[in-house]
């Protein structure tokens, strides 16, 4: 709790008031805060905020506006670099789309809570997307879950967290583990293999993730092995569920040519008019 309060003044402290009375957070104050060093790596993050922002019917420019700001370099000369003022639904965007790893950006999750609905359509809404929309904002959405997993798992005395995902994951593919099927999709064991998926595998593990953050709550597991065969039981069940439907197997559903990446690249370039260049 101690540490909580201690990350929460830290967001506190960078946050600026404007003339209207507003909000707003300068983007390269919450980079530091947020531990990434390099302007080109955190940009990439709030890059793919934008794209959620865009999913979720935001406006862009009203949430990540642009601005100018100089810095004092070599011998006093100035250099007029970029940056934005960001809404606090920004910043909670690009928290969501932050390097999991780092668990302060996770407890940036909760000081820039907002209501869940922002994030998400409605039934009419999503059924009007073509299938590459619905695979990035169904992956937006395992991507933030997964973040909640993670924290209820490590409360639950979890510390393998990559054990912990494949028990989910052998349940739900009949035995397969991440490495297993990343081989079987024909990609890298280092790229993640949620960015090989279709919609309807995302939902899938969509469904696989809130319902262990529910379960291991609700049975208040405190070891990592009952969580790990939670996390089992709940992809099993899941698995049986879409039998039962008739539905297609998740190691059966088609592999999409193009990654998450890839598409967001693609939304990226229609933000910036065609003109988008990827950071190095």
């Amino acid at each position: 709790m101690e540490i909580q309060k201690y990350q929460e003044k830290i967001f506190e402290d960078i946050k600026h008031i404007n003339e209207f009375k507003e909000e707003y957070w300068e983007a390269r104050e919450l980079m530091k805060v947020l531990g990434y060093s390099k302007w080109s790596n955190f940009k990439k993050v709030i890059d793919k905020a934008k794209v959620s922002c865009k999913l979720s019917n935001g406006n862009i420019q009203e949430h990540f506006a642009d601005v100018g700001k100089v810095l004092i370099v070599g011998n006093d000369a100035k250099m007029e670099v970029e940056d934005y003022h960001l809404t606090r639904y920004a910043c909670y965007l690009i928290v969501q789309n932050g390097d999991s790893r780092k668990e302060v950006i996770a407890l940036g999750q909760s000081y820039f809570a907002v209501q869940t609905r922002k994030m998400e359509l409605t039934e009419e809404e999503f059924s009007s997307l073509d299938e590459n929309q619905k695979r990035l904002y169904t992956r937006m959405n395992v991507r933030n879950k997964n973040l909640y997993l993670f924290l209820t798992a490590k409360n639950a005395g979890v510390k393998n967290y990559g054990k912990f995902n494949n028990y989910g994951y052998q349940g739900l593919y009949n035995g397969e583990t991440a490495r297993d099927i990343a081989r079987r999709k024909g990609i890298k064991e280092t790229d993640d293999i949620l960015d090989y998926m279709g919609s309807e595998e995302l939902g899938a593990n969509l469904f696989r993730i809130t319902q262990t953050d529910a379960k291991l709550k609700r049975d208040k597991i405190h070891t990592e092995s009952d969580a790990c065969d939670t996390h089992y039981v709940v992809g099993s069940a899941i698995r049986k569920t879409i039998y039962n439907l008739g539905g297609t197997m998740p190691e059966d559903l088609p592999t999409p040519d193009a990654s998450i990446g890839e598409l967001e690249q693609e939304e990226l370039k229609k933000i910036h008019g065609g003109c988008y260049v990827l950071l190095v």
